[in-house]
């Protein structure tokens, strides 16, 4: 019983460290919400038509815009371990890949493609 135990304890005290290290950092934190907000300004301007549509979507270009300079500014932090490196990589691919969805959203809406309910200039 008392191997059982120390060998539990002793996976969870390997394991903590790690989970501890795949979360987001801050600079991270703040994109993932305001990636969050450019999804939803989307959705409304999908759903939108006319002027309101028009003024949601360069708001959401606007958003992204402001995203894509703090993406290109991030940077990981100092002392960082070769798997916290690759963790930090990965949440920054990650949050790269959500944006270009967005973005190809966006320009299919612009060029009315399919299933996007047609283009800006449409009323």
């Amino acid at each position: 019983m008392k191997k059982v135990l120390i060998a539990v304890l002793t996976g969870l005290a390997l394991t903590m460290p790690l989970a501890g290290s795949a979360a987001p950092d801050e600079a991270q934190k703040q994109l993932i919400q305001r990636e969050q907000e450019a999804k939803q300004k989307l959705a409304a301007a999908q759903a939108a038509s006319g002027q309101e549509r028009q003024k949601m979507m360069q708001e959401h270009m606007q958003l992204m815009k402001d995203m894509m300079k703090q993406m290109q500014k991030a940077k990981p932090r100092e002392g960082m371990t070769p798997q916290q490196m690759r963790e930090w990589i990965d949440e920054h691919m990650k949050l790269m890949d959500q944006m270009m969805g967005q973005m190809m959203q966006e320009h299919h809406m612009m060029m009315g493609g399919p299933g996007m309910m047609g283009g800006m200039s449409k009323k």
